[in-house]
This record gives C-alpha cells, structure tokens and sequence, in this order.
C-alpha cells in the first residue's frame, strides 16, 4: 500500500511537493499565532516577576497600575510600611511613550523607580544600577539603547548607566527605568506653557489671588508645579504572613484598592488580554479551514486524474481499504511536509517579530496532531469518490 501511494507521487511529485510548501507557510503562520498569544502571557507573567512585588496598593475602586490608570499621593508608602506583615514597600509610576532615538520614535514604559526596591530592576546585564537621585537610567536592551548613550525624555537629558532583559510592559513594549522623582515629574507635570497659562488664570481668579492674603497664590500656584503623586506601591511580605492577612487591613483603614499576585496575574492574562486571545483564535479556525480546503482541492483533483487506474485496480480485485489507504497516506504525506515546513518556518522569522512570540513543544505536537487530522478528514471527499469508481469503466 505505501509503494502504491508512493508511487502515484512520484507521478506528479512536483504538484505535491509544492503544494506541501504552500500549506506548509499556513501552518507556520498558525504556528506563529500560537506563539503571539504565548508570548503575551509570558509578558504578563515576567512584568509580574520582575517586579518583585508581592501586593499591589492602587487607588480605591480600579484595577491598576497596568490595566487601567490609578494615581494615589506618594505619601502612603509611608503608612503601608508601618502595616503589620510589610517587610518592604516602595512607589512606582508607569508611564507608557515614545522616546526618541537616532530620529526615530521608539515606544517603552517609562518606569519611576526607587533604587533597589520593589519595581527596580532585579539584576543587569551591563552597567550598574542608578546612583543619583536624577538624569540617570536603565535600559532593557530591547530598547536599542547603549551604555553611556543619552536619552531625551520631555525636558530632561537621561544617561544610560545600565541594562537588563526582559523587562517589559504587558503589551510587550521594553522599559526604561529612572528615578521616582523624575519619573513623577515626567507624567504628572504640565509643560512650560501650559503652567503659564494655568498662573495666568490662577492670578485672574479672585478667589486665590486676594489684596489681603498675598502668599495664598504664591501657594496655589506652587502646587501647579509640583507632583506628589504616583501610580502604586509595590508591597514585599515578611516571611509567615499570607497576602490576605496583609491585605485587609490595608483595604479597611486607608481606604484603598490592594491587588495579590493571584489577583493582578488574573487581570492580566484573563481581562486585559482576553480580546487579543479571542481575536488569535479566530484566526487559527480560519487558518485551519483554509489548510483543510487546500488539502481537499488537492487530494480531491488527484483521484479524479486517476479514476481509470482505480477501476483498473478494483477490476483485479484490490480491495475498498487498500484504495482508501492509498488515498489517506497521500493527504497525511501532505500534511507531514506541511507541518515540517511550517515549523522550520516559524522557528526562522518568530525572533524578527516586534513582539515577543514564545514556540512551546507543547504547542507544536498540538499543531502536528491537528494537522494530521485535518488532513485526515480532507481526505474524506476523495475516499468517497474513489470507492464510488464503477470497475468496467477500466474496459469501458
């Protein structure tokens, strides 16, 4: 029977070969879909670790800092260290933009950090950590910026005196970690004009700028240009306390939102990219029916340019199996070719993708398996019309 299939291959081996090719690219692509969707959870998973960070404190009634925005006053750190169960707390601001390098804009998170606390960067791979207070950062080496290089960030110049690796946003994008202060005044603080419009209409505002009480706009104004704010504090536990026991009384007496690390990982993976995992599943079902169609057509054009020889086959008394057989190992050889050259393919072109795209063993003997039956059930039609074949059509 494999001679059989074999041969009738090698009668139109370059129609099939090629064809394999092509199915092949789809399941690379589909391949490489799985992959996407792979990646971002791991994105989620790394930006979690590597922040280090045990709870998240946010504001009251919102799931931040990364699915949607939070801003709380840069003080509380100072009362969450003094709960029962914190063996460390820290602030931290994310800010998401485009940096400018060489001329050209490149999008990283912005990530105000404090020195050697939850939410700097665990460990580089060049370089050293911050040791002023301002104008100094660290690159993951996604961002292309080099030791020594200098960032423009807004009004400030940074200097890259360090790197790490994959330390990224959940959307993938690369961090740049500077000081909280600078970070603080990056996302909150307006720009030069727009402070002095915002003077000018404080000054014409009767209400803070009295003849008798000359300091009260000197005052108002002064909180116009200045950020006590950021986005979360990043909490560590002290060894035999579990999250909830620390969690609570944070929630009860100040008045805030604090996630868990179950929590926050549940807000990641299944809320904030739930539409992008849809989205890739409709796009692996309407790469599947694609692949299945093209097996079809092919196998399917195949037998009916051999029906003669198929009746001459049952004429001598092959039976029904050993046809169907032959049939069936032609479209499983499309789909052996097909699933080597997808694999070889993806492997290739995953690490030019912008994003990251994690290729898991797991996901590939999934694919290899629902490539063999899909094109099991191509091979269905053919089968049909082969077994259909009236034997006196070989003398007919």
């Amino acid at each position: 029977m494999i001679s059989l299939a074999g041969r009738d291959i090698l009668n139109g081996w370059s129609k099939y070969v090629l064809t394999g090719l092509g199915l092949g690219l789809l399941i690379g692509v589909t391949l490489t879909m799985a992959g996407v969707y792979r990646g971002m959870v791991d994105d989620a998973h790394a930006l979690l670790a590597n922040s280090r960070a045990d709870l998240w404190v946010v504001q009251k009634d919102t799931q931040g800092p990364y699915a949607e925005s939070s801003s709380i006053k840069d003080d509380v750190v100072r009362s969450v260290r003094g709960m029962p169960g914190v063996a460390a707390a820290a602030n931290v601001t994310y800010l998401t933009m485009q940096v400018a390098r060489q001329g050209q804009d490149n999008r990283v998170m912005v990530v105000g950090m404090e020195s050697g606390m939850p939410g700097a960067p665990g460990y580089l791979v060049a370089g050293r950590h911050p040791t002023r207070s301002h104008f100094e950062a660290v690159a993951d080496v996604k961002t292309g910026f080099l030791l020594g290089e200098t960032v423009r960030i807004r009004r400030h110049d940074y200097k890259v005196v360090g790197l790490t690796r994959r330390m990224v946003s959940s959307g993938g994008d690369p961090m740049l970690f500077v000081p909280l202060k600078d970070a603080q005044e990056t996302q909150f603080l307006k720009d030069n004009d727009a402070i002095v419009n915002d003077r000018a209409r404080t000054a014409a505002n009767p209400a803070f700028n009295r003849p008798g009480n000359p300091g009260l706009l000197d005052a108002v104004q002064n909180l116009q240009t200045s950020s006590r704010n950021v986005n979360a504090v990043l909490v560590q536990l002290a060894p035999g306390f579990t999250p909830e026991q620390v969690a609570q009384p944070i929630r009860r007496w100040k008045h805030l939102s604090v996630h868990t690390r179950d929590g926050m990982q549940d807000i990641l993976v299944v809320k904030l990219i739930a539409n992008s995992a849809r989205q890739i599943g409709m796009f692996l079902v309407i790469l599947a029916i694609v692949s299945a169609a093209i097996v079809a057509f092919i196998i399917y054009t195949m037998t009916m340019g051999k029906l003669r020889e198929i009746a001459v086959l049952k004429l001598i008394g092959t039976r029904d199996r050993t046809i169907a057989g032959m049939i069936l190992q032609q479209s499983l050889g499309l789909g052996l070719i097909g699933f080597a050259v997808g694999k070889v393919a993806a492997t290739f072109w995953a690490p030019a993708f912008p994003k990251f795209v994690l290729l898991l063993p797991g996901d590939a003997l999934a694919g290899l398996a629902a490539t063999l039956v899909i094109c099991a059930l191509a091979s269905t039609l053919a089968i049909r019309v082969a077994l259909k074949v009236d034997p006196g059509a070989a003398i007919g």
